[in-house]
């Protein structure tokens, strides 16, 4: 189980789909969160602080030329909790970006606040 609640994803439209992403993130072990923790803070070059408010949009054309746009904001604090057990970011934003995937949805790319620096 994931410790992660619907309340940090932020922005998710329908707990359903908060749920599909918790889901899909509680396979991994504790290394392998931990050795994503250590990827995901050297691929970046920017070390975000506990609690960044992270957004970014999808756009793309529905039926002809109708275009459409999804916004998504979230943010993540890992209080207290080892480095085995915590989530990061990129994680979400992993798992997010493969559920718009499933849905059809181009990949966002998610910025960091205050500083607007790219986290994927």
């Amino acid at each position: 189980m994931s410790s992660i609640s619907r309340r940090s994803l932020i922005g998710y439209s329908g707990t359903a789909a908060a749920g599909a992403v918790i889901a899909g993130t509680a396979s991994a072990s504790p290394a392998q969160a931990a050795q994503a923790a250590e990827t995901e803070s050297a691929s970046t070059g920017v070390n975000f602080p506990e609690g960044t408010l992270f957004g970014g949009r999808s756009q793309r054309n529905i039926s002809g030329d109708m275009p459409s746009e999804l916004e998504i904001k979230f943010s993540i604090a890992n209080a207290e909790t080892p480095a085995a057990y915590s989530v990061t970011p990129q994680e979400i934003a992993d798992a997010i970006n493969k559920f718009l995937a499933s849905r059809g949805w181009p990949a966002v790319t998610f910025y960091g606040t205050p500083a607007p620096a790219p986290l994927n």
